[in-house]
């Protein structure tokens, strides 16, 4: 067992004993990843103070054995099977589950086999182990930060009107995938015109145009790890509302980088986006929350929203990304992302945030 494994599970324990549970399932397939290094599409860990099992099947005997060395494996994919021997072998009667990421039926069936040891909801157990990032997770979250930022200024340089949204997309990901990404990190978002004031435009066939709003939001992926980014780009000389709308997003992202400290609520650094455009009269016009976390999903712990509880702590990765979208007209977004430091913030994103385009 790696020492990086060996001290998640050390930390997975210690949350276990916070929450008097003896042991634990874990059946989400990027926590099982976190945990064990198994990146195989079919498992379940069984973890208890003295143990560390690998359910699998026999299509991943020799991946469970290279990439989740330490781990007992067992050949057994059907876990409502397993799970008496597990219990019994562990001598345990309170196992907790991952009630997000299982089925009704699922339970139902692990339920008719356990007797009367009891099956414990728990949330967000390993998913805030995963929030705060080792210091590799952050090297490899920077190589996909640099990626990103280096595809950014490649399509400034090739961006012209008459291109479609489809065939930014698609440069951008042959971009990044020869300039070392593995993939992208999610569908690339590229909304021209009136699409942009859609936050999540699928890329169409429609040819950008000088003289209106184009929003580009993309990622890599580099090892597991994801990056995200947002530009709103703008072809030829920029109109009066553009200049405006512009600078009101930017002054807000501005603000709320300069919020993100240790031990503040993520409410908080929403909060302080949200006024600056509110009090410009677009706060109708902003309707996501400001940012999220990003590692091994694009959409992880914390968030930084109105309705979120969580606290920024050292470590945390999150984005910031006000935006003003016009129904008709188009949309502005800005997105960083920023490591949580002992005494502040370190902004990873160094993309250029000047949005016109010369042609």
């Amino acid at each position: 067992m790696t020492a990086t494994t060996m001290e998640r599970l050390t930390k997975l324990r210690g949350r276990m004993a916070a929450l008097e549970l003896p042991a634990m399932l874990i059946t989400q397939p990027l926590n099982r990843y976190y945990l064990s290094g198994f990146s195989g599409s079919a498992g379940t860990l069984f973890v208890s103070p003295d143990r560390a099992i690998l359910l699998t099947d026999s299509r991943y005997t020799e991946r469970a054995t290279s990439e989740a060395p330490g781990f007992e494996i067992k050949l057994e994919r059907d876990v409502a099977q397993a799970l008496p021997d597990l219990l019994a072998q562990a001598g345990v009667s309170r196992v907790g589950f991952e009630s997000a990421h299982l089925t009704c039926a699922e339970y139902k069936a692990w339920a008719e086999k356990v007797g009367e040891a009891a099956l414990v909801p728990t949330q967000n157990v390993v998913e805030g182990l995963r929030a705060v990032k080792e210091p590799e997770e952050l090297h490899l979250i920077r190589k996909a930060v640099e990626i990103a930022d280096a595809a950014y200024a490649h399509l400034k340089q090739t961006i012209r009107p008459g291109m479609t949204e489809k065939q930014i997309a698609w440069d951008l990901e042959v971009w990044m995938r020869t300039h070392g990404a593995d993939g992208i990190a999610f569908t690339i978002i590229v909304g021209s015109g009136p699409n942009g004031a859609m936050p999540h435009a699928l890329a169409s066939d429609r040819e950008i145009q000088a003289g209106e709003p184009i929003v580009v939001d993309m990622g890599a992926r580099v090892q597991g790890y994801h990056s995200d980014l947002t530009r709103t780009l703008w072809l030829g000389e920029a109109n009066g509302t553009f200049r405006q709308v512009y600078d009101i997003v930017l002054r807000a992202q501005q603000a709320a980088e300069a919020r993100l400290a240790p031990g503040v609520p993520g409410p908080d650094v929403d909060a302080t986006a949200r006024a600056i455009i509110t009090e410009a009269g677009y706060g109708d016009n902003f309707g996501h929350g400001l940012g999220h976390g990003v590692g091994l999903a694009v959409h992880e712990l914390p968030g930084l929203g109105q309705r979120t509880q969580d606290t920024l702590a050292p470590g945390h990765v999150v984005t910031v990304e006000p935006g003003i979208y016009l129904t008709g007209w188009g949309g502005v977004r800005i997105e960083d992302m920023a490591l949580i430091t002992e005494s502040g913030a370190e902004i990873l994103t160094k993309a250029d945030k000047d949005p016109f385009v010369r042609i």
